[in-house]
């Protein structure tokens, strides 16, 4: 490809976001059928199928790409298109397998918007999200600085969302280490949200990053932090809340994290304390697993810890078992299968069968490209056996 292509399809990439301001999973469907030029093209003239045309009306003639792409340069920042080497494509693709019907926002990003100098894939290649209450307490930004400040100690990147309280304590406790953190916004690059956070915002770009899926310009709505819960949950291994009220918006993040198939997390609280009435709820429906340490996270969160005394014995995956066994079984030795098919063969939910895809993925057992998962390594007698004896008992 060249430059002058590349150029095209990057205007291209960040006219179309300025267009729909966010999530949209028909326009992401008409990129993927005839490219993001011609999807451009198709916007500007209104050649669109019905379902396009509504979501487009408002800003198909606003085409300020070229000064978008210079007024985030200025910021010390770039826009990150799917076309880029810091992509984070795998942690977008269980955003691009959701069902729209479901849920609305369910669409990968058409770009990001970032400030910071650090890569977008390598800094999410561990990461865990920390989320909770804005009117937080004492007890829960405690809570909060011990596990965040941990995990970034260990090299992890915490994810949140730049708000008051716990997401604000997250990001500082992570900084306080000298550790990674990513702020999400739910508005422009150019935009602190919230004001006071202004200096934080800068310093998390200066150690981490900031990224948005808005353009340069655009203020806070209300919606735009539902749809911003998705990618903070995207970014990540899973997410921990601390301290939610019993309308908190993390229970949001939590919905996101478990329809991507990743661990949900919730620090209980004291019994007495209305901050804490989410979490316990969380808990005692089994939308999240119980936490109190970073070691409870990462057993959850963390990769896949295969029981390997020394050195990697030649069938690795013999050390899978439940789950992880079903599903490596499930795969082909020859040729990759989409998770709908994994999920009728194995009798797996589809959000148990992503996690699990995820953790064989970190263990280095099975990989994924666009025709589907594929094994890594050649399957073992006793891992087949898995399957047989499963087939006999369904």
């Amino acid at each position: 490809m060249s430059e002058s292509d590349r150029e095209a399809r990057r205007l291209a990439w960040v006219y179309l976001s300025r267009v729909v301001e966010g999530p949209c999973a028909a326009l992401s469907a008409l990129i993927e059928s005839v490219g993001v030029v011609e999807a451009a093209r198709a916007v500007r003239e209104c050649a669109l199928p019905e379902v396009l045309r509504g979501p487009t009306e408002l800003r198909r003639g606003i085409d300020r790409a070229e000064k978008d792409v210079a007024h985030i340069e200025r910021l010390g920042g770039r826009v990150v298109t799917p076309d880029d080497a810091e992509w984070p494509a795998w942690r977008m693709l269980g955003l691009g397998q959701l069902d729209p019907a479901q849920d609305a926002d369910a669409a990968v990003p058409l770009v990001l918007w970032v400030r910071g100098r650090r890569s977008l894939l390598e800094a999410t290649e561990r990461s865990i999200a920390v989320v909770g209450a804005r009117c937080s307490t004492g007890y829960g930004n405690h809570a909060t600085g011990e596990i965040a400040g941990e995990l970034a100690a260990r090299g992890w990147t915490v994810v949140s969302g730049a708000a008051f309280g716990i997401d604000g304590m997250a990001h500082r406790a992570a900084l306080g280490v000298g550790g990674v953190t990513i702020a999400v916004l739910a508005c422009g690059p150019d935009r602190p949200y919230p004001v006071q956070h202004d200096h934080l915002l800068a310093e998390i770009a200066e150690a981490g990053l900031v990224v948005t899926e808005y353009p340069p310009g655009t203020s806070v709505r209300k919606h735009y932090f539902l749809a911003r819960n998705r990618l903070i949950a995207a970014l990540a291994d899973g997410v921990v809340v601390v301290e939610a009220g019993i309308r908190s918006g993390a229970r949001n993040t939590v919905k996101w994290c478990r329809r991507l198939g990743r661990p949900a997390m919730a620090v209980p609280g004291p019994i007495t304390s209305a901050a804490s009435v989410g979490c316990h709820r969380m808990i005692r429906e089994g939308e999240a697993f119980i936490v109190t340490r970073a070691d409870d996270i990462l057993d959850e969160a963390g990769p896949l810890r295969l029981s390997l005394p020394g050195a990697v014995p030649a069938n690795p995956e013999d050390n899978l078992s439940g789950d992880e066994a079903l599903v490596f079984a499930a795969l082909p030795g020859a040729g990759a299968r989409l998770p709908r098919a994994l999920a009728a063969d194995t009798g797996l939910p589809m959000a148990v069968l992503r996690a699990t895809l995820s953790g064989l993925e970190i263990a280095g057992l099975v990989g994924c490209d666009g025709s589907g998962w594929y094994r890594t390594v050649s399957p073992s007698t006793s891992t087949a056996a898995i399957v047989a004896d499963h087939d006999r008992h369904r």
